[in-house]
């Protein structure tokens, strides 16, 4: 089974700045799309980002368009969440996850078709 640990989640105020790490060891995540969720305390599950494998397709909720990016760094068997512009709303425990190949333009932001989760890293907003 895959094992995802991610890390980077600190507390910092609006408009600061994380990244995010997702690492996985005994594998390559290159074979893997990559999925980063979060949840705020009493909320479901949201999906922010995915990245897909060979073609590198990312996707974003609208929530976090022009301030998240996602990317892998194949060297380091990594995918990074940059987080700009940070905002209240934005505070919840961030989880990284697996699924095949591609991400899916009108699935990526399902968590049920990822198949392997982190632990989380809390991230915190707030003035």
């Amino acid at each position: 089974q895959v094992q995802l640990v991610e890390s980077g989640g600190d507390f910092v105020q609006p408009g600061g700045s994380l990244r995010l790490s997702c690492a996985a060891s005994g594998y390559s995540l290159d074979n893997y799309a990559i999925g980063w969720f979060r949840q705020a305390p009493g909320k479901g599950r949201e999906g922010v980002t995915c990245i897909s494998t060979t073609a590198g397709t990312t996707y974003y909720a609208d929530s976090v368009k022009g301030r998240f990016t996602i990317s892998r760094d194949k060297a380091k068997n990594t995918v990074f969440l940059q987080m700009h512009d940070l905002r209240p709303e934005d505070t919840a425990v961030y989880y990284c996850a697996t699924k095949g190949p591609k991400c899916g333009e009108s699935s990526w932001f399902r968590s049920s078709l990822f198949s392997s989760w982190g632990q989380g890293t809390q991230v915190t907003v707030s003035s």
